[in-house]
């Protein structure tokens, strides 16, 4: 170990290995106890994998906007990790990193949540145990991982309750409120590549962790720096139980209260093609399309519920590629329309036929706004928000979402808040008004159908009708807290039957909003900066757009900036808006954008708006006119990113 410690040493005064990462191997290796961990270390070291040390160990792992998310296969596989597998295998072991995910900071994960809640448990003077709820997704080590987290709840004193194969994660949100759990864990990185994987956090409400408890629970998870732990006594230990069918089948019968007008899909029969990506999806969606009287076909080769995503370079449905061969498939059998899910089945991608009668696929802002217009439309036309309660039915979006759901809102009176990217941020705000309910109202809140919650929050609260992201999230109901794949094939699926009853493709119903309101065209970028320089980097632009905002973008005046590291910014409710490295900059021309770092991609984002007049004389030359002014706008900011980037590279050179 001296002779390890000796190489470590002078390869940090030798410029090639950050002190972080020293000290931060020092702790693993202190702190695990996997004896392959220093096999790897020793690996790594000895052939001078210098930035692949510096990418495991420059940082250890920290909720962002998902929770916890790392590397599981690092870009050098070690001998000691590959184990027994083959090259082009997985690895028997995750690699070992304090800034990757692996057992060891699992183990810390599941320990700090344990303990926060069984202190909160505590002080709120209940001496009975912390139940859990555990799912994951299909990716490498998800299930090893999600079955080590019951393990180590039951070991610690605590009741889990263990989906016995893949499931997604709004359905982990739904079971978490249904069996009444304390804490839910989801081991998935969502969309990510494939070499990801994540831990993400739920609280008794059934949405993400987010502060105070987020914070909470990371002082814990801090304050760890092993593995060890001692299990209870046999007699104080909890039980795993395991949850199936019949979780999926009450999960179901509530999906199907996202319908607002159920008969519009009797006799209106159509041929879709559903792709899960390799992912979670088709344990709901495809029996759920099939009983709602669509004829389902499925590309059978992404079937496979694999964590290498063969198939795909990106298992995420905002990239069109992802798509590729279900578009494929539906030209081959003359489809309706295309419908994707990611791995764990919280975000939905479509494509559908167009007056040409071609697949075009939509954005998550247009798909998104589809689902609002229609779900408010239809829950005035039925009576249901009127003007004696039209005060109390709310939208809420993400402040990098479209700003034509908050036009469409507001023309019909419903009331917009803008979140924080993150749908952690929806839910908190689904709890807040759940709460605001009188308490002998809430009692049961949870086992009472959607009419009678619904009408509950119309008279004592507020009524979320519809919440969305732009990157392919959205939610239409509150029994699930977090985006809901699942409950937006249905909600879709309702949209596309209005279509048909109308004689419309869905893409008219999307050119009649632009008529009405205007057309708005949004472009969601990105940076993609890598690894240890890359977080530098990433960390060094943001603040520079914090210190030295642009004054003018492409021969446009910036006449606002907000920046929400900086600045104290409510919302529409009057709550105070959580500080995050986010900047939001509006141009005199219409202009608008938003620049933050991702809180689980190594990427900086940046998010381009632009809208046209209502009513225009000829939509295909507003829409090319905006469009155009977009991409000017991304051009422009490409070039201003580069010069700081550079700027910021001779900084640092300076300084060395």
């Amino acid at each position: 170990m001296s002779t390890l410690r000796k190489k470590i040493g002078e390869a940090v005064r030798s410029g090639c290995l950050l002190e972080e990462s020293e000290e931060n191997i020092a702790v693993l290796l202190a702190g695990t106890s996997d004896l392959s961990a220093e096999e790897a270390v020793a690996e790594l070291v000895d052939q001078g994998c210098w930035k692949e040390l510096n990418d495991r160990f420059y940082r250890t792992l920290s909720f962002g906007t998902g929770g916890m998310r790392g590397r599981t296969i690092g870009r050098v596989v070690t001998t000691a990790e590959r184990g027994s597998r083959g090259v082009s295998e997985r690895p028997e072991i995750p690699c070992h990193g304090t800034a990757t995910m692996n057992f060891y900071n699992l183990n810390r994960a599941i320990r700090g949540f344990i303990s926060y809640l069984k202190e909160n448990l505590k002080k709120s003077g209940q001496s009975r145990r912390p139940v859990f709820v555990l799912a994951h997704d299909t990716r490498h080590f998800s299930a090893e991982f999600a079955r080590y987290c019951g393990k180590v709840c039951s070991e610690l004193g605590c009741d889990a309750h263990l989906f016995e194969g893949p499931r997604s994660t709004p359905e982990l949100s739904f079971a978490l409120r249904q069996l009444g759990a304390d804490g839910g864990v989801v081991l998935t990185a969502s969309h990510n590549p494939a070499q990801d994987n994540g831990f993400k956090a739920y609280y008794n409400d059934g949405g993400q962790v987010v502060d105070p408890h987020a914070t909470g629970i990371m002082e814990r998870v801090n304050c760890l720096v092993s593995d060890h732990y001692e299990p209870l006594h046999e007699s104080e230990r909890g039980t795993v139980y395991y949850l199936g069918k019949e979780m999926d089948e009450q999960y179901m019968r509530r999906l199907k209260k996202n319908l607002l007008a159920p008969e519009l899909l009797e006799g209106r029969p159509a041929k879709v093609v559903y792709t899960n990506l390799h992912g979670t999806g088709g344990w709901i969606v495809v029996p759920m399309l099939k009983n709602l009287g669509f004829e389902v076909v499925t590309v059978a080769e992404q079937d496979s519920q694999d964590g290498a995503f063969p198939t795909v370079d990106s298992p995420n449905p905002e990239n069109a590629a992802a798509l590729g061969m279900a578009i494929d498939l539906a030209e081959r059998i003359d489809a309706d329309a295309v419908i994707g899910t990611d791995p764990d089945c919280d975000r939905m991608g479509v494509a559908v036929r167009n007056g040409s009668g071609d697949l075009q696929l939509l954005s998550g802002n247009q798909i998104g706004t589809l689902l609002a217009w229609y779900r408010i439309k239809t829950y005035c036309e039925k009576g249901i928000i009127t003007e004696s309660n039209r005060s109390r039915a709310t939208l809420i979006k993400t402040f990098v979402t479209t700003d034509l759901q908050s036009a469409v809102a507001r023309h019909h009176g419903i009331g917009v808040v803008n979140t924080l990217t993150g749908f952690k941020y929806i839910g908190e705000k689904l709890r807040k008004y759940e709460e605001a309910l009188p308490a002998e109202k809430r009692a049961n809140y949870r086992a009472l159908e959607e009419e009678t919650t619904r009408a509950l929050r119309l008279e004592y609260s507020k009524f979320f009708v519809f919440g969305g992201e732009e990157s392919y999230g959205y939610l239409g109901s509150d029994f699930v807290r977090d985006k809901d794949g699942n409950g937006s094939v249905v909600m879709f699926a309702e949209l596309a039957a209005f279509a048909m009853k109308e004689g419309k493709c869905v893409t008219d119903l999307l050119d009649g909003l632009y008529r009405q309101f205007g057309f708005y065209h949004e472009l969601n970028t990105h940076i993609v900066l890598e690894g240890a320089e890359g977080a530098v980097k990433i960390a060094g632009l943001a603040r520079s757009y914090s210190t030295h905002p642009p004054s003018s973008i492409d021969g446009a005046e910036v006449v606002e900036v907000r920046d929400f590291s900086q600045q104290e910014i409510f919302d529409e409710e009057g709550d105070l808006i959580p500080k995050t490295g986010m900047m939001m900059i509006a141009l005199a021309d219409g202009r608008r954008l938003a620049i933050r770092p991702s809180g689980t991609e190594p990427k900086i984002k940046f998010y381009l708006f632009g809208s046209g007049d209502p009513d225009p004389v000829d939509l295909a030359s507003s829409k090319l006119e905006v469009m155009e002014g977009v991409e000017r706008l991304w051009q422009a900011l490409q070039s201003d990113a580069r010069h700081r980037m550079a700027s910021l590279d001779s900084q640092v050179g300076e300084t060395g």
